[in-house]
């Protein structure tokens, strides 16, 4: 018989949002009379169409595939250089950093990178991990054997965990142990919280220190509306020699269904082997991504290039500006209900700190119920994420401001047994 990989048996019952569609549908099913009532806030997925000129564009190419002439089969595995071009051009070198195309990695979605980018590294690495954190960090370094079992309380024995919290703005302290691997993700998914120029460039100064490299996670970056907030890490001097970054067209572009994302892999990064050799990252993660991946189709790739044209560039801050004014509209009726609200500015998530005596779960069983909107309880997201949830602004304006409505008329009950 064949043998599986053991690792996955350390994983939790169920990945979050999984669990969260198993409750919603338990819900409508014993509630038939309320199921259309039901509004989801919990999964960041859009809702709004594809911008005009990525729709035009994938138009364009999908002509192309009909004709013998301007056929193509197979792309490059990295992505078409007119994609990999405008990347470096229009999200680095206007802003002053030194990125060449070929350090650019297309790909179909940031979350399938984060987990991916482990295969080039070994499992000697000591790894933080922010506390609330996005799950894809921790799960795919538990699948990937570098980590112990759950301890009991949603935390991996072998994790250096960060903790995140009210106290510290939501922005992770430099560990005091020595680490190898850091994911940082700003603006943060779940908190909607930034980093401050001073604060990633204390990160970059100890990666250098250290030998450390960051996985920096910019998924959410176009949502930045503060001009003092980096919108790369390597805004940051120093961190081509020490950074990961990876974005995504999905919640700039509205991508989350059509998949297109890319990864930053300056040829300056290196790693050490286990006899103390210094190798560069560059030929690893094109290596990895010549073997395992295909690269993303060309109509695709010719819709994320033309977000970069003056119409696609347009048509994406209005797409911005509407899911940060749902955020706006949400944050203010859950301010008026007597809440604290954290995030929402510069981030299409709202962080939430649950009612007196609350958990997680107890307060998304209350919100589904009562007024019928789905939430994500904060634990899980992480031991930091107990007592708070986050709500997404990824919906029509009609539902956002139908939800601020009804977060208006949640009546909480103080408990004694206080979070």
């Amino acid at each position: 018989m064949a043998y599986l990989n053991e690792h996955y048996l350390k994983l939790k019952a169920g990945y979050l949002f999984p669990e969260i569609a198993r409750r919603v549908n338990a819900f409508t099913e014993t509630h038939a009379d309320l199921a259309k009532k039901v509004i989801r806030c919990g999964i960041g997925d859009v809702t709004e169409p594809l911008p005009g000129a990525a729709i035009a564009a994938m138009h364009r190419a999908i002509d192309e595939l009909v004709r013998r002439e301007t056929f193509r089969g197979y792309g490059p595995e990295q992505g078409y250089e007119f994609l990999r071009e405008a990347i470096a051009e229009k999200d680095y070198r206007r802003r002053g950093i030194a990125i060449d195309k070929d350090e650019v990695f297309v790909s179909d979605g940031s979350k399938c990178d984060c987990g991916n980018i482990l295969d080039i590294f070994g499992h000697q690495n000591r790894i933080a991990i922010m506390d609330p954190v996005y799950p894809v960090y921790v799960d795919t370094n538990v699948m990937a054997g570098h980590t112990g079992v759950d301890d009991g309380s949603g935390a991996y024995t072998g994790l250096v965990y960060l903790p995140c919290n009210k106290e510290n703005d939501f922005v992770a302290a430099i560990p005091a142990e020595p680490v190898n691997l850091i994911y940082l993700c700003y603006p943060n998914n779940p908190t909607g919280t930034v980093a401050t120029r001073e604060q990633l460039t204390a990160w970059v100064n100890y990666a250098l220190r250290v030998g450390a490299i960051i996985l920096f996670d910019a998924a959410y970056e176009a949502y930045i509306t503060d001009p003092a907030i980096p919108h790369s890490i390597y805004e940051i001097p120093g961190a081509t020699g020490c950074a990961i970054e990876f974005r995504s067209f999905s919640k700039n572009g509205g991508f989350t269904g059509v998949r297109c994302a890319f990864t930053v892999m300056p040829k300056s990064l290196s790693a050490q082997t286990a006899c103390g050799e210094k190798k560069p990252l560059h030929p690893l993660w094109n290596r990895r991504f010549a073997t395992k991946f295909n690269g993303v189709s060309y109509p695709v790739q010719r819709a994320a290039e033309a977000l970069y044209t003056e119409a696609g560039e347009s048509q994406i801050l209005k797409l911005i500006h509407h899911y940060l004014g749902n955020a706006r509209i949400l944050a203010d009726a859950l301010r008026g209900s007597g809440l604290d609200v954290f995030g929402g500015i510069n981030a299409p998530y709202i962080w939430v700190k649950a009612p007196r005596g609350y958990s997680s779960w107890e307060v998304f069983d209350k919100i589904l119920a009562e007024i019928q909107v789905v939430i994500t309880p904060g634990s899980g997201f992480g031991k930091q994420g107990e007592g708070y949830f986050r709500v997404s602004a990824f919906n029509s304006r009609e539902n956002a401001e139908e939800v601020a409505e009804r977060f208006l008329k949640l009546v909480w009950a103080d408990r004694a047994d206080a979070n």
